[in-house]
């Protein structure tokens, strides 16, 4: 089956203007390492990322480490939350423009339903399609209810779009903040919450967000954003980090942001 980057956003984009609840769960290069049992490390200025060592700069927002010897649960809930599936519930993965065939096929069987049709793109909201994102997307924020988990050091006032509650994570929050996936879920079923957005910002505890809050509740949606947002958040990692957000805001000319995902 083909797809058409284009196109999935427009799929994405007349959901939320019909206000119709679903689900999207990014699983991007650093989801797939993880789900491949291999090591993953954003330090200060240094990454691994399964064999490969390198130097980079990652503030604190960025920083995160799976070690497969000690975070199975982890690599556990994300597995479960790739191979779940339910009518309204969409998981975007790698395709062939960030990884190899083999991978690419790799998520595919370990997703292992024939149902095609709730898998996306990862980069569905970024690369050539976040200029849309930020101008057709993000205005319809400002007229619906928002629950946003996001990083600690976040500062909200630049959102253009008012903020009912957070849920605040720090680093590596895949492991640490764990918990924050029942402080959600608590949230939404205290409140009786409905046709609410509930957006995600805290790598791969969103998907676990996602996932096990719209298994609990499909009255609402739940939008795995990643950086997307963070322009307006007063971080400063993604200028060293995210091509696709330094071509957009600063003009790097940067090839993200002109990227063309290919099924």
């Amino acid at each position: 089956m083909s797809k058409d980057f284009s196109e999935e956003f427009d799929k994405f984009l007349e959901r939320l203007q019909r206000k119709e609840n679903f689900a999207f769960a990014r699983f991007s290069d650093g989801e797939l390492f993880v789900l491949k049992n291999q090591k993953v490390v954003l330090a200060e200025n240094y990454f691994i990322t399964g064999d490969r060592v390198g130097g980079g700069q990652y503030p604190a927002e960025e920083q995160k480490e799976f070690i497969p010897a000690h975070h199975s649960f982890y690599r556990d809930r994300l597995v479960d939350s790739l191979q779940f599936n339910m009518k309204g519930y969409y998981k975007g993965i790698c395709t062939r423009s960030d990884v190899s065939a083999e991978d690419f096929q790799w998520q595919l069987e370990l997703h292992g339903s024939s149902d095609l049709d709730h898998l996306t793109f990862s980069n569905v909201l970024i690369n050539n399609n976040y200029s849309r994102f930020v101008e057709e997307i993000v205005p319809l924020l400002s007229d619906r209810e928002i629950v946003y988990v996001v990083n600690e050091a976040a500062d909200l006032a630049g959102l253009p779009f008012k903020v009912k509650k957070d849920f605040r994570v720090g680093s590596n929050c895949m492991v640490n903040n764990y918990n924050t996936v029942e402080k959600v879920k608590s949230y939404i079923s205290d409140n009786n919450l409905k046709n609410h957005i509930i957006l995600c910002s805290a790598a791969s505890l969103s998907n676990f967000i996602v996932h096990q809050c719209y298994e609990m509740n499909q009255d609402n949606t739940y939008l795995d954003v990643g950086s997307t947002l963070n322009p307006y958040l007063s971080l400063e990692g993604w200028k060293y980090t995210r091509g696709y957000l330094t071509h957009y805001w600063m003009n790097s000319g940067s090839p993200y942001g002109t990227q063309v995902d290919v099924w």
